[in-house]
């Protein structure tokens, strides 16, 4: 017994002596009166710190040896300043409320900061940065009064593309508790440069469905968030197949093979912001007999020069047929970015008339302006 008690005393002692070396390096000073630690920080981290009040954010690196610190964030460079210690610092501009990614150049080159957890997007785990919102963000927080669904993640094979593919699928809070029900599904698509993740990390996904079906808003649903990206594995650096045959050959039959799904057209919508809308466009608008309601966030691209008649195919071409195949056209945008408003209202000119245009307010390509558009469109499918 006394041998047990002088070991884990020097273990102790040896945890004690480490930490107590760990902290002889430079330690920040905590943030100003105003700032605090974002929310997105790993857990010991105190910078980036934001001020809810000016929305500003402030930044604090540690290289001794650099000669030159800049913080990329939301398309400007800000040039940091160094104390005696090493550390550089700087304070950003009032950003809009919301997620944005950020960099660290050191001597130009640009770097994670450590301060902040990793989010995959523009094809690297990217530093990012919650400004946060008042109480108008609560929608997509975690609400502990209600009942929370499932994020799960799974691989299956795609004979298109030639090997396994990951797919994260949300199932609602009753889907365990309610064995013989059968539910419609949304397949919700990431943009360019992120992944399967983006949709349940960066957009809260799983925050806004619980709260609109505890709410009665929408109808309980399965929400999938495919990879939107042809990978490939070590041997092979060409990626091959399209991404739409992905979908409706390889993705759909597994969701409704593996998850109790309702099978038909009437059941079935795709959403997606940026080139995920522009991938649902490709997707849906040439095989209506797959789906029947359809959304685009920041991504409606319909070329100017081709006509509606030829836009996808001819897919609006015959307003009426397009009409009655299809319950919902749901096109939104921040009002900070290229805006298909003028394509919207082309399309009502032409005779489509189950469209309806939304607008973030405020706010540009980011994930704020795909936050909203999820929580006004989920509530108007499958009713």
């Amino acid at each position: 017994m006394m041998k047990k008690v002088i070991l884990i005393t020097a273990v102790m002692m040896m945890c004690n002596m480490a930490s107590a070396q760990f902290r002889r390096g430079p330690q920040a000073e905590p943030p100003p009166e105003g700032f605090k630690p974002a929310s997105t920080n790993t857990f010991i981290s105190q910078y980036p710190a934001v001020n809810a009040e000016t929305r500003q954010a402030m930044f604090k690196v540690l290289a001794p040896h650099a000669q030159i610190v800049q913080v990329d964030l939301a398309g400007k460079k800000y040039d940091m300043t160094k104390d005696e210690k090493g550390f550089w610092t700087c304070i950003s501009d009032p950003q809009v409320v919301g997620f944005h990614y950020y960099a660290i150049r050191i001597d130009s080159v640009a770097v994670m900061d450590r301060g902040t957890e990793a989010f995959f997007g523009s094809n690297w785990e990217s530093s990012g940065i919650e400004i946060p919102e008042g109480p108008e963000g609560d929608y997509y927080r975690f609400n502990k009064e209600i009942p929370h669904g499932q994020i799960r993640s799974v691989d299956y094979w795609s004979e298109v593309n030639g090997m396994e593919r990951p797919v994260n699928v949300y199932v609602p809070a009753e889907y365990e508790q309610r064995p013989d029900k059968k539910y419609p599904v949304l397949y919700l698509v990431h943009g360019w440069g992120e992944d399967e993740n983006g949709w349940s990390v960066q957009g809260h996904m799983a925050n806004i469905m619980d709260g609109l079906i505890a709410a009665g808003r929408a109808v309980p649903m399965i929400v999938v968030m495919p990879s939107g990206d042809i990978k490939t594995n070590a041997d092979v650096r060409e990626a091959s197949g399209n991404i739409t045959d992905i979908y409706i050959k390889d993705l759909v039959p597994f969701i409704d093979k593996t998850f109790r799904t309702v099978t038909d057209r009437e059941h079935r919508a795709m959403a997606g912001l940026s080139r995920g809308g522009f991938q649902t466009c490709l997707t849906v608008l040439n095989n209506m007999d797959k789906f029947a309601w359809m959304g685009t966030f920041s991504g409606f691209f319909m070329r100017s020069n081709e006509g509606i008649e030829n836009a996808f195919n001819g897919a609006f071409k015959d307003a009426d047929s397009f009409n009655k195949q299809m319950n919902l056209l749901f096109i939104s945008t921040g009002t900070e970015e290229r805006n298909p408003r003028e394509s919207v209202e082309a399309l009502k000119k032409h005779g489509i008339k189950n469209i309806i245009f939304h607008e973030s307010q405020g706010t540009a390509h980011e994930w704020l302006t795909w936050r909203r558009a999820l929580n006004d469109f989920a509530p108007r499918l499958f009713q």
